[in-house]
């Protein structure tokens, strides 16, 4: 399929051409005809698999074979997204698939001075682009109205979930338009994002196009079984493949990020780091260092990694595995896009083994585990030993990192309980907690 049998204008598909795409994606596919009938629509799909494209490309063709509203510089296609890296990503694709329209757009998000941001809509903008914060402060303020709005995009529903934005999107529904198009989508589907949807869409089609909470199959996963505080030296191992030109790191916390990025620049390591403490300034300039591989690792917490789309991504590297298990979805889906390969990498220590059976059993299949590496995870190994029979060979369990470790560790393991001599944190682990 082509394009041009969506029955695309020329200047969406000239622009399509000189970006370099040609066919679309089952996203695309699905959902274009189905917003140019001016329906509704449900849309569940993974990240990386074309979104922002399925919803720009019909409003830009819709908005410019209707333009009776353009002269009086009322903003008639809102787009709602949680962060304003996102926010960004979804501008510059407008901005390159509109190119041959006169259609203007307008990007809200805070953080910044918003004396720009109220001059761009004041001038027209015929589509805005918006997180919920910045735009609920400047209506208040009476600098923008959406009661004109004839196409509503809520994106990333359920991240907006997870951030705490559902009162302010219920805000927005309550000052848009009752007639209206609305389009929704999410990565995955639980029961708060589904009625949520019931709230905004009327009689939707829906389009899913992978397994709810799927993984793209492309992506080459793998997880090491590594001691807490092993895990830099684990990252600094990894990176000495040359191959690797540009990973992608992810922390927990902001303050996690800080240190990760301060130990690969006293490894000679050019890194930065984006959070939500990191000015919209510097976020952007790091993202651009990334994207122009100067900066070869940028480590990242995942709100903040939400809207970073780099098409030729490759590796991924879970630093720190999330308490939740959709998060790992959203995070190895910033590498294997559009089609390209990747590599999805997960540093898995004794207190995140819970998370790790969480993400295994959302995606439906076991993550390979690399066991030949320099930092074995040592309570792991230890209670491997403690099952050995009696009379096995010092050299045969385990796999440790010296000959004879294993089992010397096994001859004063207790079955009961293991102690992680090399944890940071000198915990006691009941049984149940060991693998």
């Amino acid at each position: 399929m082509s394009f041009e049998s969506l029955h695309l204008i020329e200047p969406i598909l000239q622009a399509l051409k000189e970006e370099g795409y040609t066919n679309p994606t089952p996203i695309q596919a699905q959902s274009i005809p189905i917003v140019l009938r001016g329906t509704d629509l449900l849309g569940c799909a993974q990240t990386g698999t074309g979104k922002t494209a399925a919803f720009t490309l019909p409003i830009i063709q819709l908005l410019e074979e209707n333009k009776s509203f353009s002269k009086n510089k009322k903003i008639r296609a809102l787009i709602v997204t949680p962060t304003r890296e996102l926010a960004i990503q979804i501008g510059e694709s407008f901005r390159a698939y509109a190119r041959h329209t006169d259609l203007k757009y307008a990007v809200i998000f805070g953080g910044v001075g918003q004396s720009p941001q109220v001059s761009a809509i004041r001038s027209g903008a015929d589509v805005v682009i918006a997180t919920p914060g910045r735009l609920l402060d400047l209506m208040n303020q009476r600098l923008l109205s959406i009661a004109d709005v004839e196409y509503f995009v809520l994106d990333e529903a359920d991240r907006m979930l997870d951030m705490g934005f559902i009162h302010d999107v219920k805000k927005l529904l309550a000052a848009l338009p009752h007639k209206r198009q609305s389009l929704f989508f999410s990565a995955t589907m639980p029961p708060e994002i589904v009625k949520l949807a019931g709230s905004i869409l009327k009689n939707p089609a829906s389009v899913s196009v992978t397994p709810v909470s799927s993984t793209v199959e492309i992506i080459n996963q793998s997880v090491y079984f590594v001691d807490k505080g092993n895990k830099n030296d684990l990252l600094l191992d990894i990176l000495q493949d040359t191959s690797i030109k540009t990973a992608l790191v992810f922390t927990r916390t902001k303050h996690g990020a800080d240190k990760v990025v301060k130990m690969l620049l006293k490894a000679s390591i050019k890194a930065e780091a984006i959070h939500g403490n990191k000015s919209q300034n510097a976020r952007q300039t790091a993202l651009k260092n990334f994207k122009a591989q100067t900066t070869r690792v940028l480590v990242a917490t995942d709100i903040a990694a939400r809207g970073i789309d780099i098409d030729e991504l490759e590796y991924v590297v879970n630093f720190e595995l999330s308490n939740i298990a959709e998060t790992y979805v959203h995070r190895i889906g910033r590498t294997g896009r559009a089609g390209a390969k990747g590599a999805a990498i997960s540093f898995c220590d004794i207190e995140e083994k819970a998370y790790l059976k969480d993400i295994e059993k959302l995606i439906g299949k076991k993550i390979p585990v690399v066991e030949a590496h320099k930092y074995p995870m040592k309570v792991l190994h230890v209670e491997k030993a403690a099952k050995k029979p009696q009379g096995q060979s010092r050299n045969g369990g385990g796999g440790g990192s010296r000959p004879g470790a294993p089992a010397a560790a096994a001859k004063d393991a207790k079955p009961a309980r293991s102690f992680d001599k090399a944890s940071s944190g000198r915990k006691w682990y009941g049984k149940k907690n060991t693998y």
